[in-house]
């Protein structure tokens, strides 16, 4: 792979994270259970696919009317958002099951959330986990240039009203999966041969980019208009409902994570050297959210748990709650920050509160 030219200190003076996998590898042991996923996962993955599917299959074969049709696709968006953070994630990250193959399989829920499992390992366990909030190089920072989540980025005038119409563009993120993205990434990974494991063949995933898409497009649309006696843009609009309302779930999730008021965007200096080590500057960029929270617990996938998820991405989200502990004594004790806000309420004001920031015209450096 070809990696960014950034350097993570390899000096950890404190010995944090030493300390920590210790304590971590030490709770797993005396409770004799797995890193991966138990029986709890399991139940909570016939869940989020029963949300996602069955409306599909009710709308393709009952007759109900047209509004029941609609609340069905809300309730699709509301289920292949859960999919994506439940099952997709810790498949992609090898955390939902010790055997690879029941990994593959859950990873590859991605094809049916409208994305590409080569192009999400990329941008996600590689560019994002790697190199969290580093403007440049963690793909979850770049909106293009119409919303600025960072001081490193270029300012426009529009930028100032960006806390307002940033939420409408957040709903568009999976149905740019679908049409856009997939593509755009494929082409870009590919030429800078990134890849998260074994770098794929140019034809092979070029083929498997479009076929997923052809099949997607077959299942999700075509056999729709061909079942139901109904005019084609009401499915079109039920489509992008479905994606809209998963679309929204999941940018906001994600920003709730890293782009708020209390994390860091640092930069490398000139010669690509970060200040700190790389879990350590997890710590500083990462923040939880409404971990209390029982309902926010279950349906994000433990996402609200992020600092635990970056600091050991490959460990099942079933058991953030209980390692929290561990993580937050640990930071304390070393004089390291651990981020977080109680509600998502205060997390969410932290966002759009930042993006406000972000949005002023910068001052002219002297």
């Amino acid at each position: 792979m070809t990696a960014p030219n950034i350097r993570f200190n390899k000096r950890d003076s404190t010995k944090f994270f030493r300390t920590l996998n210790k304590r971590v590898n030490q709770y797993f042991k005396e409770n004799n259970i797995k890193r991966t996923g138990n029986l709890q996962l399991h139940i909570k993955t016939v869940i989020m696919f029963s949300l996602f599917l069955t409306p599909y299959f009710l709308i393709l074969t009952l007759d109900i009317s047209q509004w029941w049709m609609l609340l069905l696709t809300v309730v699709m968006g509301i289920g292949m958002a859960g999919v994506g953070m439940n099952v997709m994630h810790d498949g992609n990250h090898g955390s939902y099951s010790s055997k690879k193959w029941i990994n593959k399989i859950m990873g590859g829920s991605m094809y049916i959330l409208a994305g590409n499992v080569y192009n999400w390992q990329v941008q996600h366990n590689v560019l994002h986990h790697t190199y969290t909030n580093i403007h440049g190089h963690d793909e979850d920072m770049d909106a293009g240039r119409i919303i600025r989540f960072t001081k490193h980025a270029e300012w426009k005038r529009f930028h100032k009203f960006q806390h307002y119409y940033s939420i409408f563009l957040y709903g568009l993120l999976t149905f740019n999966w679908a049409i856009a993205t997939d593509f755009k990434q494929t082409k870009r990974y590919l030429a800078r041969k990134l890849a998260y494991g074994k770098l794929p063949s140019p034809l092979k995933q070029w083929s498997t980019v479009v076929i997923t898409k052809i099949i997607y497009l077959m299942i999700w649309i075509v056999i729709p208009m061909l079942i139901l006696s109904i005019a084609w843009w009401k499915i079109l609009l039920g489509f992008f409902v479905m994606h809209y309302v998963a679309g929204l779930i999941l940018s906001v999730i994600f920003q709730l994570a890293h782009i708020v008021e209390d994390t860091e965007m640092p930069k490398p200096d000139e010669n690509g050297n970060m200040k700190n080590t790389w879990a350590i500057h997890q710590l500083f960029t990462t923040v939880n959210f409404s971990t209390k929270n029982k309902l926010i617990n279950w349906y994000t996938g433990g996402l609200n748990h992020q600092v635990e998820h970056h600091i050991f991405p490959n460990i099942s989200h079933i058991h953030y709650s209980k390692i929290s502990k561990i993580v937050k004594q640990t930071a304390l004790e070393f004089n390291l920050p651990y981020n977080e806000y109680k509600t998502t309420r205060k997390a969410i004001i932290a966002h759009f509160k930042h993006l406000k920031e972000m949005g002023m015209k910068p001052a002219i450096q002297s």
